[in-house]
């Protein structure tokens, strides 16, 4: 799939990588599988980031818009998960 992340212009490079990283970690948990210990490592660092609620769940919408993947229910399933590891059904 080709689509663009949803990004601050204002973040720094490192700040944009944390971002990313975590994208991927949800794009991980649809296609293959992912531990829930490493979502939750790469969630609290995107918390670093975006600190706002407004703006994660804006960040979100426009990821979930561009890719189908939703971040939020990635994490609600990790919240909830009873394995070490997660992999959201389509």
């Amino acid at each position: 799939m080709e689509y663009s992340y949803p990004l601050n212009l204002d973040w720094s490079t490192e700040e944009i990588a944390i971002v990313i990283t975590f994208y991927q970690a949800v794009e991980k948990a649809y296609e293959t599988g992912i531990d829930a210990s490493e979502i939750k490592a790469k969630y609290s660092d995107f918390k670093q980031v975006v600190r706002s609620i407004g703006e994660e769940k804006s960040l979100g919408r426009e990821f979930e818009k561009a890719s189908g993947y939703s971040a939020y229910r990635v994490m609600q399933l990790v919240k909830d998960a009873t394995t070490s590891k997660i992999k959201m059904q389509p």
